[in-house]
């Protein structure tokens, strides 16, 4: 299982457009896709849900780590850290 640790840039943290973003870009992937927030009690959400995305309160400088297992994972978590970690 891969999985990057990226801090959150975005100044609305992983909420509204950038989690839209993120989101549209994990649905095109064909293997499940784990958001979970470092120090939180929370569980690993679908990052194929905004809702579950926007649950997770992620703010400005919090950090996720994104997880996903299969073929062509790599650069699926790419290209996610580097939306969740865009400005």
């Amino acid at each position: 299982m891969g999985e990057r640790k990226v801090t959150v840039a975005a100044e609305v943290g992983l909420h509204a457009r950038p989690a839209a973003t993120f989101v549209q870009r994990a649905m095109k992937a064909p293997m499940d896709i784990t958001v979970e927030k470092i120090n939180s009690a929370k569980a690993p959400v679908s990052g194929k849900s905004i809702l579950a995305i926007m649950a997770l309160d992620v703010r400005q400088g919090e950090t996720v780590v994104i997880s996903a297992e299969g073929e062509g994972s790599d650069e699926v978590l790419d290209e996610l850290a580097e939306i969740a970690g865009t400005p």
